[in-house]
């Protein structure tokens, strides 16, 4: 655990107090050069891939990611919106632990990191490790090797960015704190005028229930494609009303 980060693990918070670490985990890494290297990450994705029956490469992939980002943003979104504090999350300068099942378990940090400066306040600014040093890299390699659409990655990663914020105000964080996350989410373009691949991940929909009162339908604006695979079927926040013949989402 890097000690700076202590107070975020409690309650919930608790299971992510090893998931960022130093060079003093004695758990074996893999740099991300090793990781990401063709031949590599296809075992990796042929091995992860054997406990479902289907082997379509680009489920698998959306479906893994999925896994990395429920295990990456929360202590990563708690230091950065709460402590206010910067991690260096490059790739080069990370290593990660995978689990018996090759599922993301850590991420070995080169270093503590530091606090932002008083001033910051741009999202941009201060999710640029996360974004432009990490998950940038990270989904274009993944997405080039199955042919897939770097922006199913992006939505994953959108979609559970969004719930956790919510799951943050919920849990009583202060509005204020979780205000930039917000507007990360709201802003359509970077600052340098490139498209911002968060921008509105979800959607709330009108909508009768089954009792004929007024609701609201969280939805995904692209499909994570988990139906390629035969057991799985379209998740409950789908923007596909029926499964498609084509994968026109990807």
């Amino acid at each position: 655990m890097i000690d700076v980060l202590a107070p975020l693990f409690r309650g919930d918070f608790e299971a992510y107090r090893d998931v960022l670490v130093l060079a003093d985990d004695p758990r074996p890494a893999t740099s991300y050069d090793t990781l990401l290297a063709p031949r590599a990450f296809g075992d990796l994705q042929g091995r992860f891939g054997q406990r479902y029956s289907g082997d379509d490469r680009r489920a698998l992939v959306s479906l893994w990611a999925k896994h990395y980002i429920v295990k990456l943003l929360p202590p990563v979104m708690g230091a950065t919106l709460l402590l206010r504090w910067r991690l260096p999350l490059s790739l080069a300068d990370t290593a990660l632990v995978l689990d018996e099942g090759l599922l993301p378990q850590a991420f070995r940090l080169v270093g503590k990191g530091e606090p932002f400066a008083a001033d910051v306040s741009d999202p941009f600014e201060l999710f640029s490790g996360l974004l432009d040093d990490h998950l940038q890299p990270l989904f274009q390699a993944m997405a080039s090797q199955v042919k897939l659409s770097p922006k199913v990655l992006w939505s994953n990663a959108g979609n559970y960015f969004e719930n956790l914020l919510n799951l943050m105000a919920k849990a009583g964080m202060p509005a204020e704190r979780l205000a930039p996350g917000r507007s990360l989410l709201e802003t359509k373009a970077r600052p340098d005028g490139t498209r911002n691949p968060l921008f509105q991940p979800v959607q709330y929909l009108p909508i009768t229930d089954e009792h004929g009162q007024p609701t609201l339908r969280r939805e995904r604006k692209v499909c994570c494609v988990r139906y390629l695979l035969p057991e799985l079927e379209l998740c409950g926040n789908c923007p596909l009303k029926v499964k498609p013949g084509k994968l026109a989402c990807a």
